[in-house]
Formats: C-alpha cells, sequence, structure tokens
C-alpha cells in the first residue's frame, strides 16, 4: 500500500492551519502529515508502508517544514518525492526528505536563506541576524545530507536565491532523476520483436540528460566502448 501525501498550498503551523481551513485555502500542516504517516489501519505492525510525496510549494513556516522534514525522515517506510511543480523555499527542505526525488522536466527548486519581518532597535536586528544565521545552517544542512555539497557552498548558493531546473537539481544532487516516463504504467504491445520496457526508456533518458549526450553521437572524452557498455546495461536493465 502506498500513502500519499500532498505538499501543495502554504508550508503553516498547525494553528494557522485552522484558518487557511476555514477560508478553504490549501495549505499543508505538520499535524497533516502526521495523520497520513500514522495511519496504519489498526494494524499491530509497524508502520512501513511506501508514501509518495508530490510538491509543488511557494514553501512557508520553516519551523513547521523543519517538522515534517523530521518526520519523514523518521519514518521506517521508503519515501519517494516527485516536484512537480515549483519546490521553493521550506518546501525545497521537505523534499530532502526523499529516499528517491525525481523531478518533472518543467519543474523547478529554489532555495534561499531565511528571512523575518522583524521590527526593533539595533540589538534587536542584531540579535535576530544571529538567530537567521542559525537557521540557515540548519537548512544547509537537509540540502547537505540529500546533495553531499559542501556547507559553504550551500550557504552561497542559498544567499544568491539559486533557482534550480531539472538538469541542475540532478546534477547538483537535489533531485535524483528527471521524470520522463511512467514505467509503471503497463505496456500494450504488438509486435515480432522486443519492445524496450519503460523503466529501461526511463534510465535512458535519465543518462542521456545527466551526461548531456546525443544520441549515436558520444562525447569526446567519453571513449565510445564506456558509452556501449552504458546502453548495453540500461537495455539490460542493470
Amino acid at each position: 500500500m502506498t500513502k500519499k501525501i500532498n505538499i501543495k498550498g502554504d508550508i503553516v503551523d498547525d494553528q494557522t492551519s485552522m484558518f487557511y481551513e476555514f477560508f478553504g485555502m490549501q495549505s499543508v500542516s505538520p499535524s497533516k502529515v502526521a495523520e497520513i504517516l500514522n495511519d496504519d489501519d489498526d494494524s499491530d505492525e509497524p508502520d512501513n508502508d511506501t508514501v509518495t510525496l508530490d510538491v509543488a510549494s511557494n514553501g512557508g513556516d520553516v519551523f513547521a517544514a523543519s517538522e515534517i522534514y523530521s518526520m519523514l525522515r523518521d519514518y521506517k517506510g521508503a519515501i519517494h518525492v516527485n516536484v512537480q511543480g515549483l519546490a521553493a523555499s521550506a518546501a525545497s527542505v521537505i523534499a530532502m526528505a526523499g529516499d528517491k526525488v525525481s523531478i518533472a522536466p518543467t519543474a523547478q527548486i529554489m532555495i534561499h536563506k531565511a528571512s523575518s519581518n522583524l521590527q526593533g532597535n539595533s540589538d534587536d536586528l542584531e540579535h535576530e541576524a544571529g538567530i537567521l544565521s542559525g537557521i540557515d545552517d540548519s537548512i544547509a544542512a537537509a540540502y547537505e545530507a540529500k546533495t553531499g555539497l559542501g556547507h559553504g557552498e550551500l550557504l552561497n548558493l542559498m544567499a544568491n536565491e539559486t533557482w534550480l531546473g531539472a538538469k541542475d537539481a540532478v546534477d547538483k544532487g537535489f533531485a535524483d532523476e528527471i521524470m520522463f516516463a511512467d514505467e509503471n504504467k503497463p505496456q500494450v504491445v504488438n509486435s515480432v520483436s522486443s519492445v524496450p520496457p519503460k523503466s529501461a526508456i526511463n534510465k535512458f533518458l535519465n543518462l542521456i540528460y545527466k551526461a548531456d549526450l546525443k544520441p549515436n553521437k558520444p562525447e569526446p572524452s567519453q571513449p565510445k566502448d564506456s558509452l556501449r557498455d552504458q546502453k548495453l546495461a540500461i537495455l539490460m536493465q542493470k
């Protein structure tokens, strides 16, 4: 059984979620996510069903996102994330909880440093700057755990408000693959020859996209034998 969680609309705390629900506004909160994760159908067995996370959100409350991220990371089952649209700010942090992160060719991931709307004197602002710096470190730690990029490099990307298209997201480790084909869709064939399965096509397209390879035209830096071996491995589904 697969559990599905939509990370869509603003990411808010549980109290603010009540406000959104009253006005019929879309949001996601820690309690909503926890309710789905903990729904074990009254079974005595540990809940380890696969969870599919569909993400299309501009972000929101960083602490609510941290709580959701922590719950997902602590979950015993597999977490599959599909970035369908924009995974920005706090939503990008939640997406990093995925064991496998897939991103649509037209989707984007946006990361930046935390901000607040505090007003006050110089002491207040200096204190707030320290708090924000600590929050930035925490956000960067989530990105670091997923991507393997250095902490300093990630903070620099955040400071520059970096927008990552599908290819950049995969190249930098924020996503594992680009969604090209539904390899779970039944494939109906009327042919005397063997047609490659969707899973092989998906791997083939991702290999080309990752390496910027053109069909039948290997990069100069890559030996032909190496490229041939990769293609054979894909066709053999290895």
